[in-house]
């Protein structure tokens, strides 16, 4: 284990029943990640390989049915405030404002109320929606909702930030803007995040490392470092310049060509499952 290792993931495997069987079905095996500290981690794998499964672990939300997760060389056992989960969907309190729904989890806390509000004023300010603390939820759109549920994570000062495909549902140009703000406040907060996204273009945007998922049952196949010039020049549009680059589009096609094998097993998978003798297997949930 490396001696600047945040978060430690080793031998880690997750099995469920499958309902109305005594079998187990087997949705990661031998999972080993290692994150260091202020490390943005990107988590990449075909649809139903498990990543929300291993995100879940992580947060505490599940337990492994073997191996170790090690946070600061403590192990996970339950959730905790050590870590933030933002989610695809934004899971905000409808009855509360944007400012109320940050100080949730400085509730949690204990800390008073003019220390959570001058904290949730902070971090409104950080993820640019300074001035909309008295909005609800039904009055922000859904960029400003995720915005929101980023802040809420944030406030409550996680050591690891776990984020969940929190921009699929998002049109693409909102996206790509959420993306350079949470790069942003990333650089700006010096946080652990491990991040999980289906989006190849932008696990290369946003990671300095990706980690490849197999097919189920799910273990690390490669974890490919993202060595782009990330050099702010305020003469250069830096996004366009990345997105465009030689180099993003070499990093770009190594890890489709590491999925690619992987899909189409996962595709095999799936009509194997949909025929009359997997019918059984179905219903176990990843």
């Amino acid at each position: 284990m490396s001696t600047s290792a945040k978060l430690v993931l080793s031998g880690v495997r997750k099995e469920f029943r499958v309902r109305g069987t005594r079998e187990n079905f087997t949705a990661l095996d031998d999972i080993g990640l290692e994150l260091n500290d202020g490390e943005f981690l990107v988590l990449v794998g075909p649809s139903g390989s498990g990543k929300s499964t291993l995100l879940d672990l992580v947060g505490g939300l599940s337990k492994p049915s073997a191996g170790q997760l090690l946070l600061d060389g403590r192990p996970i056992t339950g959730p905790g405030l050590d870590r933030g989960i933002v989610f695809q969907q934004y899971a905000l309190l409808p009855w509360r404002t944007a400012r109320g729904n940050i100080e949730f989890g400085l509730e949690a806390k204990g800390i008073r109320r003019r220390e959570r509000r001058s904290i949730a004023e902070h971090y409104l300010e950080l993820v640019g929606l300074d001035g909309f603390g008295d909005r609800y939820p039904h009055e922000l759109s859904g960029g400003m909702k995720q915005r929101v549920a980023i802040a809420r994570s944030l406030a409550f000062d996680p050591e690891v930030l776990l984020m969940d495909e929190p921009f699929a549902a998002l049109d693409a140009q909102t996206r790509e803007t959420l993306q350079d703000e949470l790069l942003r406040i990333w650089r700006s907060t010096g946080k652990t995040i491990l991040f999980i996204t289906h989006g190849i273009d932008e696990a290369v945007y946003l990671g300095q490392r990706v980690a490849v998922l197999t097919s189920r049952p799910a273990r690390v196949k490669a974890v490919v470092e993202v060595d782009l010039d990330r050099s702010d020049d305020p003469g250069r549009d830096t996004e366009t310049d990345l997105r465009s680059s030689e180099r993003f589009r070499e990093i770009r096609h190594h890890i489709w060509t590491l999925l690619h094998t992987e899909v189409t097993r996962a595709e095999q998978l799936a009509d194997a499952a949909a025929s009359p003798q997997g019918t059984d297997r179905r219903s176990a949930h990843v």
